[in-house]
């Protein structure tokens, strides 16, 4: 059975774009949780804090609750769920999990296979995050999902990426070597250092690799954009979330003071970012409201 491939195709609620990562954030979590203590059960009323938490982080700017994945993954023939008189799922409802003492784990199939192959685990998790997250937000997501993935580099074992490689150097020379949000250009015996190419749709949600849908970051605004603290206004201005808190002088300075800052444009070789991908990232990544500029 070809696990990597059942993992990506797990059954994702979608309407127009929509990010709905909510799954794919509970199966991380009990891959990290396997790595952790093998097939112990997980209780719902365990769980729920962490996952509400790997939610809140990573995923849409909308409210939601942890309930729905616990639940409904158990669809996908991944996922299992039962309560305490042996029951299965009592379903989303979150006080019927937690009155039931519902318990989760990795279906007996998918447990033996990670057993009978150690590479399979960070195999898995490498895939869920390709076709769901953009990769400034991989190892976050991990740290916070308490998975270990030291292993697949040492093992060779990493997914095949398969995305264009010529998108970066597009991007790069579009923009020219320098951040779109705040003129960064640093370069290092010739070579640019601290200089992304960042999608604003992701490519883990039909964003294309196509310079429409790329703009060129500096490694700190690439990260803060695509957690959502950062964002783009129909003006083509910088938007910086109310959410995003900085104390400190250099917070201030390199965030704050992004507010209603026009981005720069490509060259005039190349066509300027989409409108419809700006709207999608308004909508499905950015923490509105906005600070005033």
């Amino acid at each position: 059975m070809d696990w990597v491939e059942r993992v990506t195709e797990v059954r994702r609620w979608s309407r127009g774009g929509e990010r709905a990562p909510h799954k794919p954030l509970l199966l991380l979590y009990a891959l990290g949780h396997y790595q952790r203590f093998g097939d112990a059960p997980m209780f719902y009323s365990e769980v729920e804090k962490h996952l509400a938490g790997l939610l809140r982080e990573f995923g849409p700017p909308r409210r939601t609750s942890p309930s729905y994945p616990f639940h409904y993954l158990t669809s996908d023939g991944l996922w299992e769920v039962q309560t305490a008189d042996g029951d299965g799922s009592p379903g989303p409802g979150v006080g019927d999990l937690r009155a039931r003492a519902a318990r989760g784990r990795l279906t007996g199939e998918l447990a033996a296979a990670l057993r009978d192959d150690p590479r399979l685990l960070p195999q898995l998790c490498r895939a869920i995050l390709d076709v769901n997250f953009e990769p400034s937000l991989h190892d976050d997501i991990c740290a916070a999902a308490g998975i270990d993935l030291e292993s697949v580099e040492a093992a060779g074992a990493v997914i095949p990426r398969r995305r264009d490689r010529a998108f970066r150097e597009q991007i790069m020379v579009a923009y020219e070597y320098r951040c779109a949000f705040c003129g960064y250009d640093g370069w290092l015996n010739g070579t640019a250092v601290g200089l992304d190419a960042a999608h604003v749709r992701w490519w883990a949600f039909d964003g294309p690799d196509d310079i429409t849908n790329g703009i060129c970051l500096c490694a700190l605004h690439h990260k803060l954009f695509d957690k959502g603290a950062l964002g783009i206004a129909e003006d083509r201005r910088v938007t910086v979330s109310v959410h995003y808190v900085g104390r400190g002088p250099a917070a201030r300075h390199q965030v704050h003071a992004l507010a209603g800052r026009p981005i720069s444009t490509p060259q005039r070789a190349f066509p300027d970012v989409d409108d419809q991908h700006i709207a999608w990232h308004a909508r499905e990544v950015f923490r509105s409201p906005a600070r005033a500029a």
